[in-house]
């Protein structure tokens, strides 16, 4: 790595922000790893896309929506760098060899569907399948981020996990996504939660935060087309006392997709997902844990 890749990297220092609650009451802990927003010249320079193309990749403004949620006394972890940079909702080495222009290492994961897409660890496209970079890089390029970047994310969040199991007997990993309004696998549905089909958290976990957002006059549909990423997965583990659920949100009922700004039902969601949050948290605090702890 030369020292301009090293500047580069440089510019992500932190390469994730934990936003703490002023005393820690809640299982509860809240992950927004495709939220950032920090592009690098270097990296827009080595992009054939212009940059509002390629925010159309991110999750904007997600981690502001579940903002309010910190002040249940649970903690926030949002990404610094972009998902078009770096995708830690992916494992660590899930890498496209068409993005690099040597061989990548054989431990990596070259055959998986997301990498098949173009949506690897390293991204090689956003939005409808347009090709993110002019050229191939350096594997060594791709290699860094993942030291740099991606292990930092994973083990921050692994600590506050396990923070949150230790002090309360459990954890509820709430994974915070947006999914673009007009894709065809969305089918008009405002919000779509993951548990890896009742893998990665006790069936009350899903269905006390889709009774809230029903209430609140959202369609919700599970695991369809999104059942929950590699965070998801990888953390969901509810015997174990750690339950992970990941949300989608349409990105219509809260911002303008094509310009990337706030519409005027902004507010409205973001009290609507901290109504969701209390529910779950009032569920499982104190005496009424025990409904978690017997699933």
């Amino acid at each position: 790595m030369n020292d301009l890749e090293r500047a580069e990297l440089a510019e992500f220092d932190p390469p994730a922000e934990t936003i703490e609650p002023e005393r820690l009451t809640s299982p509860l802990v809240f992950s927004s790893p495709h939220s950032g927003q920090r592009y690098p010249d270097r990296f827009l320079e080595a992009s054939r896309l212009d940059p509002l193309t390629l925010r159309r990749s991110e999750d904007s403004f997600v981690d502001e929506l579940f903002l309010p949620c910190v002040a249940l006394g649970a903690p926030m972890l949002r990404a610094v760098f972009p998902r078009a940079y770096l995708d830690v909702n992916r494992e660590p080495y899930e890498l496209d060899p068409k993005v690099f222009d040597g061989p990548v290492p054989d431990y990596a994961n070259t055959r998986s569907l997301r990498v098949a897409v173009g949506l690897g660890t390293i991204p090689r496209v956003v939005g409808d399948a347009q090709p993110i970079y002019k050229q191939p890089l350096p594997v060594g390029v791709g290699l860094a981020r993942i030291e740099v970047l991606y292990r930092p994310y994973h083990a921050r969040l692994e600590a506050l996990v396990a923070r949150a199991r230790k002090r309360f007997g459990r954890a509820l990993l709430i994974d915070c996504h947006s999914m673009p309004s007009n894709a065809a696998d969305v089918g008009g549905w405002d919000i779509v939660l993951g548990d890896r089909f009742g893998a990665s958290a006790a069936s009350i976990v899903i269905e006390t935060l889709e009774t809230s957002l029903r209430d609140s006059g959202y369609r919700v549909r599970r695991n369809k087309p999104f059942a929950g990423g590699y965070i998801t997965e990888h953390f969901g583990a509810p015997a174990e006392g750690v339950h992970a659920v990941q949300i989608e949100i349409a990105r219509a009922i809260y911002m303008d997709e094509r310009r990337i700004v706030r519409n005027e039902r902004w507010s409205r969601l973001s009290h609507d997902l901290f109504a969701a949050a209390r529910a779950l948290d009032s569920e499982f605090s104190g005496a009424r844990s025990a409904r978690l702890a017997a699933e």
